[in-house]
């Protein structure tokens, strides 16, 4: 294995291990020896490959946005736009422990912008992914026959429709994902019947 895919292996493990210290104690607990320990690393180590607690950061966040992109790019391609805009969005749910767990780190992540401007663009890149994503399922469902001064606002509402039942399922038994669903399907049939 060359030295590029350990430090690029490495490099992730550490990212695991902040993302398990937000979990376990909260964000505020994430330091270059905290995540040295986790890691069962001596912290001269970790700072050869990460210097501050700031590049930990950053990585970590970049890691679960690259993680969750993948994770959308590979929902399968169905030809009823309908079924596939509820699939892309149901990965965008927090609906077993991993995800919910995503949700919860990215939480974190975006309270600790005002502290670490640094995360400040990722949060920022990462919204506006989302937002062309939402834009390209309204697209699908309207069968791109509507202009973007209409698309646009329909995007930004089921976005953030997504986002608040994202956040309500955080706080709520795991069970409560077919009932958002439900409301993600009134959605999208709403959007579709938009379509001239």
């Amino acid at each position: 294995m060359s030295r590029s895919i350990d430090r690029e292996a490495r490099k992730e493990q550490l990212a695991e291990a902040v993302w398990q210290i937000i979990l376990d104690k909260g964000i505020g607990a994430v330091s270059v020896r905290t995540v040295a320990d986790r890691a069962g690393l001596a912290v001269g180590s970790l700072r050869y490959i990460f210097p501050t607690r700031t590049e930990l950061l950053r990585f970590s966040a970049e890691l679960m946005v690259e993680r969750a992109t993948a994770r959308v790019l590979a929902t399968p391609w169905h030809d009823d736009p309908a079924e596939y805009a509820l699939a892309v969005i149901t990965r965008l749910l927090p609906r077993d422990p991993d995800t919910r767990a995503e949700l919860e780190i990215n939480l974190a992540l975006v309270g600790e912008c005002p502290a670490e401007p640094a995360l400040v663009g990722i949060r920022n890149r990462a919204h506006e992914q989302l937002l062309a994503v939402f834009t390209r399922l309204v697209e699908l469902l309207t069968h791109e026959s509507l202009p973007d001064e209409v698309v646009v606002p329909l995007a930004r509402r089921l976005h953030a429709l997504t986002d608040g039942l994202a956040l309500h399922l955080l706080h709520r038994e795991p069970g409560d994902v077919d009932g958002a669903l439900e409301l993600i399907r009134d959605e999208i049939a709403r959007i579709a019947r938009t379509a001239p």
